[in-house]
């Protein structure tokens, strides 16, 4: 299996201003976690490809695994050094699909409706994957079952859980949070946590 760990995990500023370290991930949310059953779970990718693509959890376990080491980082100040995630790119979507010129950003869609925003620049880092597996074992539902996209780059509201669709979008449009106030990128560095 390629194991990956995230550049952000040797920047010399490795905690970003603002935060402190924890030793655990908190379990922040916008509901309960959903009942998922995996024989009827679809993963949709969908908007700005050639030709819209649906993937079984078979499918999706059938893409090349990767494990994944990087820092975690929350808006709401806390920082978790060194989480292990196991799941397959964002660049394996490339593989799978043809993405249009006109694409710019994808919308990430979620079972209990959250969504996100993530320019593509950033969702094709060689670092993002869709994570089923924490720590070497099945995704808790708190934190994300049964997939959980994982952007170490940026604050960890763009790290979506129970992940069910993948939408590319035209323009980078503001998401569940985005709309509510926080930054439309949000990059831990530059403390972009508010749009204000």
């Amino acid at each position: 299996m390629k194991k990956i760990v995230s550049p952000i995990n040797s920047r010399e500023d490795r905690l970003p201003p603002g935060q402190h370290w924890t030793n655990r991930l908190h379990v922040l949310g916008i509901s309960d976690p959903p009942d998922t059953d995996l024989s009827h779970y679809r993963l949709r990718i969908f908007g700005e490809v050639e030709e819209e693509l649906v993937l079984t959890w078979e499918d999706i376990l059938d893409l090349e695994k990767v494990n994944l080491v990087a820092d975690f980082h929350c808006v709401t100040r806390w920082s978790c050094p060194d989480v292990s995630w196991t799941g397959f790119q964002s660049l394996e979507i490339k593989k799978l699909v043809r993405i249009k010129d006109t694409a710019r950003a994808v919308m990430i869609h979620s079972l209990d409706g959250y969504t996100t925003n993530i320019p593509l620049e950033y969702f094709f880092d060689e670092d993002v994957i869709f994570a089923y597996k924490l720590f070497d074992m099945p995704l808790p539902s708190d934190h994300g079952y049964p997939l959980r996209l994982v952007i170490p780059k940026l604050y960890a509201w763009k790290s979506a859980k129970h992940v069910s669709k993948i939408e590319f979008i035209p323009e980078n449009k503001p998401g569940f949070w985005e709309q509510r106030g926080y930054h439309i990128l949000g990059d831990p560095w530059k403390e972009q946590r508010y749009s204000v």
